[in-house]
């Protein structure tokens, strides 16, 4: 594969990763229309085809229809689309015309009952017609049906499907759903298009669709730099071999690349259920808004300028029909926001505040939520301004927006799940360089609402812009409620390691939504305690208050930190997100992601629905 350097003038929403098209269907895995039965001889057709596979028909995917309809395939969504993920679909024709005919992996959903896997009638059923026995696979592989686990059987046929997967979902539960999905997504590479035999409920397959989209993730064109005819391959390993890649790329599949259409198709019994239709349309929605904070994130920041990511921010928030207001440099000097200014003092790439704005509708018993604002950190750049980082420290820094990115990524998916309320997000953009108007440690700064702050450390960079938005916030737009993401601090990734956020709150009510938002969500997060005691730290005796502590050595520095952003709340329901070890990842670890993870997207999707995974919220 080969790449270029990104163009400064990269546009992303057109271009970016959508999630793949989710079709339902209640009929068989065909081995083809027309073609031979289990036991027959192939037979290839007249159009020079793949041996007894007919041609797909006109419309089978994505033509208009209602999905789920009966004798059709409901396809959730439209993969690769410009417009809103989850537009209803359906196959026209019969269905085992259009559905699975050029699926070339058959995929069995195996669950594990105390420690022993076992298969189900439906899934027997489909490995009988491609000759295969799950009990002998099961017992030679000593497989044991773990979430997560693919026992992966290369199939003797010359027509699809070319391979087998035995697909754990252990005990069946939410997480274990989610693993399989990813699993999946993995095992079968860019090429493999899966046919799933399974009967998840609503909640497990909003799971099973989300990690697979998640899984599924691969960076936008705008992010790689790659040219449409780039071809982007995946490896896996099968049972007893050694590698599938002979597998994958069987000789009539068509070239796959990083915009490639991807496919799952999900067989259930229940295939016209109107929760599981709505369960999987939500599931790709919410990973959609995932995969754009993911595209947002891993932009390398040449390009990524506050300026670009203000402009992405307008053409999505204005596509999902959100408000969107922009202030630039001379509003933020001119306004008083003088966090901002501060920081990006040093790079010619002046600082940007977006505000964006939703107004959902009423509860089933018409009544709404409060009004909930969302903050997000977005340093486009950290080189750490005058008090430097190490090289080594520096290198993953374009991921330093991580929570802005976060924040826009839930607010475009809310229209399009009916979120009731009102929601306000406000995205601080800036670049934190070193230039000669570089902000100095020692000087004072005076942030919106007239704060007084003592820079000891140009690297504690992130509190300052946020100092801003939080304090606007509770001055401005009256708020129930606040909620504040930012990779803040280096210290929370040494108290809760990489998969753990950790969670800050002035109001015990707003920490226990979010905390249980995160956990349906599937998003780890601990509460960490505002120590009173701790507070004197980050007094100072020539402004309000010093950036970093230093009167007292009390170390805690995520605990400090919040603490410092907690004086901007004016005593209101707050709560912060220290995502700085869950906002990236170096290396792929199921539905998390290689680079940007999107970490916080499906959290605030979660807390602002109220309502849990694969369910409406009013």
């Amino acid at each position: 594969m080969t790449t270029a350097a990104p163009t400064q003038d990269a546009d992303l929403i057109d271009s970016r990763y959508r999630a793949p098209l989710v079709i339902l269907t209640s009929t068989e895995h065909p081995p083809s229309v027309g073609g031979p039965e289990p036991g027959e001889p192939p037979v290839r057709d007249d159009t020079g085809g793949a041996p007894g596979e007919p041609a797909p028909p006109a419309g089978s995917v994505g033509a208009p229809g209602v999905a789920g309809s009966p004798g059709s395939a409901g396809a959730v969504g439209t993969a690769g689309a410009a417009g809103a993920a989850g537009e209803g679909s359906a196959a026209e024709g019969t269905a085992g015309a259009a559905v699975g005919w050029d699926c070339s992996v058959l995929a069995v959903v195996v669950t594990s009952v105390d420690g022993a896997a076992v298969v189900g009638e439906q899934g027997r059923s489909a490995c009988a017609r491609v000759g295969a026995d799950p009990d002998r696979l099961i017992e030679n592989e000593a497989f044991r049906g773990d979430a997560g686990g693919v026992l992966v059987v290369p199939l003797s046929r010359s027509e699809r499907p070319w391979r087998l997967f035995l697909l754990g979902v252990g005990a069946g539960g939410t997480a274990d759903w989610r693993s399989a999905g990813a699993a999946l997504a993995r095992r079968g590479g860019t090429r493999g298009r899966p046919f799933v035999v399974a009967e998840p409920d609503a909640e497990q397959i909003y799971a099973f669709v989300e990690g697979f989209v998640l899984g599924s993730y691969r960076p936008a064109d705008a992010v790689t730099g790659a040219t449409p005819e780039d071809a982007v391959t995946g490896t896996t390993h099968e049972a007893g071999t050694e590698s599938a890649e002979s597998a994958e790329s069987a000789p009539d599949e068509p070239p796959a690349g990083p915009r490639a259409e991807r496919i799952l198709v999900l067989r259930t019994e229940r295939a016209e259920n109107p929760a599981l239709i709505e369960a999987v349309r939500r599931a790709r929605a919410v990973a959609d808004g995932v995969c754009l904070a993911r595209d947002l994130i891993n932009m390398p920041s040449l390009v990524k300028t506050p300026r670009w990511l203000a402009d992405q921010a307008v053409r999505a928030a204005s596509r999902a029909g959100l408000g969107v207001t922009v202030l630039d440099h001379s509003d933020l000097v001119s306004q008083g926001f003088g966090g901002l200014v501060a920081v990006g003092g040093g790079s010619p790439r002046p600082p940007c505040l977006v505000t964006l704005t939703y107004d959902g509708p009423s509860t089933a018993g018409g009544r709404t939520p409060g009004h909930r604002v969302l903050v997000g950190k977005g340093i486009t750049f950290d080189s750490g301004g005058l008090s430097l980082k190490p090289s080594v420290s520096m290198a993953s820094m374009k991921t330093d927006m991580s929570g802005a990115a976060a924040v826009l990524g839930a607010m475009v998916t809310l229209a399009e799940l009916e979120v009731p309320g009102k929601v306000t997000a406000l995205l601080c953009l800036a670049e934190n360089m070193i230039g000669a108007s570089a902000v100095r440690p020692g000087d004072v700064i005076t942030c919106w609402g007239g704060t007084t702050v003592e820079v000891l450390n140009t690297d504690a960079e992130g509190r300052l812009v946020l100092a801003d938005g939080l304090a606007y916030a509770a001055a401005t737009l009256a708020p129930d409620q606040i909620v504040d993401l930012a990779t803040l601090t280096g210290a929370i990734t040494v108290a809760l390691g990489r998969r753990t956020a950790g969670l800050f709150s002035s109001d015990d009510t707003l920490a226990g939504e979010l905390a249980d938002a995160a956990g349906r969500a599937g998003e780890r997060v601990w509460r960490l305690p505002l120590t009173e005691e701790y507070r004197p730290a980050i007094d100072s005796p020539v402004a309000d208050l010093a950036n970093i502590g230093r009167a007292l050595d009390v170390n805690g520095g995520s605990i400090t930190a919040a603490l410092f952003l907690r004086e901007f709340t004016v005593g209101l329901p707050w709560a912060h997100f220290d995502i700085a070890g869950t906002a990236r990842a170096d290396s792929d670890d199921g539905e998390i992601s290689r680079g940007g993870t999107g970490w916080g997207v499906r959290t605030l999707i979660a807390y602002l629905a109220g309502a849990p995974a694969g369910e409406q919220p009013t």
